[in-house]
């Protein structure tokens, strides 16, 4: 049975997308893993395909899809073999575009999101910094009013890290501290063009999983940019990108769950043809044991997905359940793979079967997007405390 957030049609374009990460991602994942990268006609590509707009609308180049379509994709990239890819294509259609069209002007959303639909420019999201990650309110970088010129602009200043798409990208979904004397309300977001002066790679981050997408440490020196590039109004940054995480948060579990039951299904099949002692592995009451409850809690963090997304869709903001969405998947997802690599023995310890890639990927659910510290102190405070 369909889960209300999908109809028919959702299963067709999930036939459709499954087809073309299979036939076109899935066989370089082992290439693109072993040289720290992946080519960027994979935006293009996709962008072609309507795969980076799906919720976007029409007259923007989007599909004018909804939640459905969104993780159904999250859901088949998962097949392509490396989650590096998935997450940097997410970065692109789930994650630094969604604010465009929010808050952007008309102008904005036709220099910067539509060529970003089209996959022909590339765009990372500006929040982490070196002394602030899921304390989005330390962030340090600023933004002050620039007193050259016609006097309309800012100067912008500061670091960024763990920036995914930040080696390769054209322009930057910033944060930024536009008044330091005014707590949640001295936040402003820009749209920075990656080639502009003081604008600058410091170094590209070596990873332990993800290893198929960049990763940049960004810095930001006298960087000039006109007031036009202010994305939304001046002073609601924070409560601007705070909307973005939910569905980051939403995506990346959606991803990360349906990437984990594919790695317990091939496991499953293992298990039923490695032999010890005489009998499949899988045959031992303790492994049978360990599948029933891993299916159990992946189809239950499934469920949460499910039922979250379609709760935006229906036009509720669930700030809540997205953060159990995020918190139960990531704990789940983790000692799935853990299991699983477990299970495979020798096996799963080498690169040959990918399931050690995968259990390295994980590791970043937890971490990326809010830690799991930060998701219990968002649904604690739900609870009056």
């Amino acid at each position: 049975m369909l889960h209300p957030l999908f109809t028919e049609e959702h299963e067709a374009f999930r036939a459709s997308a499954r087809r073309f990460v299979e036939s076109e991602l899935a066989p370089h994942a082992v290439e693109w893993e072993g040289e720290g990268h992946f080519p960027d006609w994979v935006f293009k590509r996709m962008g072609d395909l309507g795969l980076l707009g799906l919720r976007f609308p029409p007259e923007y180049g989007g599909q004018g899809g909804d939640w459905g379509h969104a993780i159904a994709l999250a859901e088949e990239m998962g097949r392509c073999g490396s989650a590096g890819v998935a997450m940097a294509v997410a970065v692109q259609s789930e994650m630094a575009t969604p604010p465009i069209l929010k808050f952007g002007t008309e102008e904005q959303k036709h220099r910067y999101l539509v060529p970003a639909i089209r996959g022909e420019r590339i765009v990372c999201l500006g929040i982490s910094e070196p002394n602030a990650g899921s304390d989005v309110a330390s962030i340090e970088t600023t933004a002050r009013p620039d007193g050259d010129g016609d006097g309309h602009g800012y100067l912008i200043n500061g670091r960024k890290t763990f920036i995914t798409n930040g080696v390769r990208a054209d322009f930057c979904l910033l944060v930024t501290r536009t008044d330091r004397g005014a707590g949640h309300e001295g936040f402003s977001l820009f749209l920075v063009d990656t080639d502009l002066p003081g604008f600058a790679v410091s170094r590209e981050l070596d990873k332990l999983g993800m290893r198929s997408s960049d990763t940049a440490e960004l810095v930001l020196d006298d960087v000039r940019v006109p007031a036009s590039a202010r994305l939304g109004d001046e002073g609601r940054g924070f409560v601007e990108i705070m909307w973005e995480l939910q569905g980051e948060r939403l995506v990346g579990a959606a991803g990360s769950v349906a990437g984990a039951r594919l790695v317990w299904e091939r496991t499953l099949e293992y298990a039923k043809e490695r032999q010890a002692f005489g009998r499949a592995i899988g045959s031992f009451q303790v492994n049978r044991h360990k599948f029933a409850t891993m299916a159990t809690e992946l189809e239950a963090a499934r469920q949460l997905v499910y039922d979250a997304a379609l709760a935006w869709e229906r036009g509720e903001y669930p700030v809540k359940e997205i953060s159990m969405v995020k918190l139960y998947s990531g704990l789940v997802v983790n000692r799935v793979m853990n299991e699983c690599l477990q299970i495979f023995g020798g096996y799963g310890f080498a690169t040959e079967t990918g399931v050690e890639r995968a259990w390295r990927d994980a590791r970043l659910l937890r971490i990326g997007g809010g830690t799991d510290e930060i998701m219990r102190e968002v649904i604690s405070r739900t609870m009056g405390f």
